[in-house]
């Protein structure tokens, strides 16, 4: 272990983790110690892996995913990241469970929690629902722990919803602090979080929403732009612009994206499905209305057409402080000329940061350990401490 990766170690040992809770759901929820401490965790965890060092903290264990929604990034990191800690993936098949006859929430968590240390749900397909039904859950862990039906709690990871991404944005938020030297660093720094063109209709607003809540946090100068109409959540907004009073940064929405890239340190372009759009959508999903969920779609393409110059290409990224800003994505980028015809960034622009983005989603598995770890654990500090000490290593080859 280097000298580096002790000193980090020590500085988390300093950090108060009073308050820390069993469950991360939403980035603002959280103290800015609790956001510090996921932080250098995970760059702790990052580092450890890097040089051999296991960070095994469970004997045994379940880490249950739940998936209402197709996944790549955020499945195999939370497979990852509970393989890494010492926990055996399960994943709940809604379809195949008691659920599909009716079982209740509070049952099913119960069920499925005898021995789990973490469940782990992705729900972004319903406005106003995937953050409840989270909650739901946390409800009925908290019940069937008092109760005495489970021995332990375990943690509940929110791994996207329909109002945050916290898993993504703290992993982007973890590539800046490596890309600047440090989160002091992004202090006044500039991040243009932008709507970008996209032939599909139905991305969730949990991404763009989960970098404004917690970038302003970060004291960054945040503005937001998008076509008139694409709007957010306005609790979002609200909350955003708030942060960004408070922690000596700014946010501001713009409806032009060369003006969000003018003199940027960062550009985050991301397509999303405007508010009004998903709220409809959630109503006809519930309804099983297949014929006017394919008419809002037609209505979306056409619309998203109007506005296919909302490209991330090299034209735009010259804007950009010095023509040299951090292009991020959260994959899967849709890219021009090679997924589609005309999509979020052209090739060249996303070819010459791919290594980039790629580094950025690195940090996920490492994030949801942190947080899997912080939540679950009653000492966290001291069984880092005692896991460093072991120094024992993974095989390597």
């Amino acid at each position: 272990m280097n000298k580096i990766l002790e000193r980090k170690i020590e500085t988390f040992q300093s950090i108060d983790l009073q308050g820390y809770g069993n469950d991360f759901l939403l980035t603002w929820e959280k103290s800015d110690q609790h956001i510090e401490a996921t932080l250098l965790l995970t760059e702790i965890f990052s580092m450890m892996h890097q040089q051999g060092i296991s960070f095994k903290a469970f004997d045994a264990g379940l880490a249950v995913s739940v998936f209402r929604d197709n996944s790549t990034r955020t499945r195999f990191s939370y497979a990852s990241a509970a393989n890494a800690l010492g926990l055996t993936v399960s994943d709940l098949d809604e379809k195949k469970s008691q659920i599909a006859h009716g079982e209740t929430v509070r049952e099913t968590a119960n069920m499925i929690s005898f021995l789990a240390d973490a469940i782990g749900i992705r729900d972004d397909m319903y406005l106003g629902e995937g953050n409840r039904y989270m909650r739901e859950v946390s409800h009925a862990l908290d019940l069937g722990f008092s109760e005495g039906t489970l021995h332990q709690r375990p943690a509940l990871i929110n791994l996207q919803c329909d109002i945050d991404h916290p898993t993504q944005s703290m992993a982007d938020m973890a590539k800046l602090r490596d890309y600047f030297g440090g989160v002091e660093n992004l202090k006044g720094k500039k991040i243009a979080m932008t709507w970008a063109y996209s032939p599909s209709y139905g991305k969730p607003l949990s991404v763009p929403q989960g970098i404004i809540g917690l970038m302003t946090r970060a004291g960054m100068d945040v503005t937001l732009a998008h076509p008139e109409g694409y709007d957010l959540i306005p609790d979002v907004i609200d909350l955003a612009s708030r942060q960004g009073k408070e922690n000596g940064g700014g946010f501001r929405v713009v409806k032009s994206m060369e003006e969000a890239f003018a003199d940027a340190d960062v550009v985050y372009p991301k397509s999303w499905a405007p508010y009004y759009v998903m709220q409809r959508r959630t109503e006809l999903l519930k309804s099983n209305d297949n014929e006017g969920l394919h008419t809002l779609e037609k209505e979306c393409l056409i619309n998203n057409k109007l506005h296919q110059n909302w490209e991330c290409n090299d034209e735009k990224m010259a804007l950009t402080k010095d023509g040299k800003a951090l292009y991020m994505h959260c994959l899967p980028a849709d890219i021009s000329d090679v997924s589609c015809p005309h999509g979020e960034v052209s090739k060249e622009v996303f070819n010459r940061y791919r290594r980039h983005t790629y580094h950025e989603a690195g940090y996920k598995p490492f994030v949801i350990a942190a947080m899997i770890f912080l939540a679950r654990l009653q000492d966290p500090q001291a069984m880092l401490k005692r896991i460093s000490r072991q120094n024992n290593t993974r095989v390597m080859y």
